[in-house]
């Protein structure tokens, strides 16, 4: 175990000291532990970098715009995946340890990075790309902010594509093929778009085995949205629209 400069500005829930539990390697690898000052209002960001920049160099994580904006800074805390720019130590630290893990369910680069190449390409499997209802036609197009399809859009639409819900997803642990929360979600958000003209072919993407009907509606990816959306309800409308679109024979 390594130590770092053992003066800190303020105690963190009476500690003065914090014990991180970090996994090193790759797909194999072990978890290794590292002791830092305590400081008060730490983010579990701000632990990671400490031990990056004052213990060891070579460690491997993501980040970017520290304020809770992009969302690469997303980790396992404890179990948990998190932003972990938004998560103080404080909150989550337990007998004055915190255990971080690279997102579950993508595979690892090194360390706390994971491959998230997987978990975009699943919105082009989910048909999330914009689809015009009119070729070259380029007038600003009136959507009533009041309409139940913009509610529901609105309702979908901020997500950032961190890969948080797609961690905590267990039919994601499961079946490694499942199009996973936050591609489901977007394809709800298309279908609710007046603007889009292809709202079949949306729906035809995800009445997939591995679509929105392999949902278990566990609700551990609202639970742990950082932009506080609700992709189970997202597939919930999406299971919703396909059985009207089959038993209309749309589909």
């Amino acid at each position: 175990m390594t130590s770092a400069d053992r003066t800190a500005t303020a105690p963190v829930n009476g500690l003065t000291t914090l014990k991180l539990s970090i996994w090193r390697g790759a797909e194999e690898g072990r978890f290794e532990e590292f002791e830092i000052p305590a400081e008060d209002r730490m983010t579990v960001l701000d632990a990671v970098t400490i031990v990056q920049r004052k213990l060891d160099p070579s460690l491997s994580y993501r980040f970017a715009c520290r304020v809770g904006v992009c969302g690469s800074c997303a980790m396992m805390v404890n179990g948990t995946p998190r932003w972990t720019c938004r998560t103080h130590v404080s909150k989550v630290v337990r007998d004055g340890q915190i255990t971080l893990a690279p997102l579950r369910s993508l595979p690892v680069i090194k360390d706390l990075a994971t491959d998230m190449s997987a978990f975009f390409e699943k919105n082009e499997k989910a048909g999330g790309r914009f689809v015009p209802s009119q070729e070259g036609h380029r007038d600003i197009v009136s959507v009533d902010p009041k309409s139940r399809q913009r509610k529901r859009a609105d309702a979908a639409i901020e997500c950032i594509g961190c890969g948080v819900c797609y961690a905590s997803c267990d039919v994601v642990a499961w079946n490694k093929d499942y199009l996973g929360p936050a591609a489901l979600n977007r394809a709800w958000s298309l279908v609710n778009d007046e603007r889009d003209g292809d709202k079949a072919g949306h729906l035809q993407k995800v009445a997939v085995d591995a679509g929105c009907h392999a949902c278990h509606s566990h609700q551990a990816c609202a639970n742990n949205c950082p932009q506080m959306l609700n992709p189970t309800a997202s597939i919930a409308g999406l299971k919703r629209e396909i059985f009207a679109a089959a038993l209309k024979g749309e589909l």
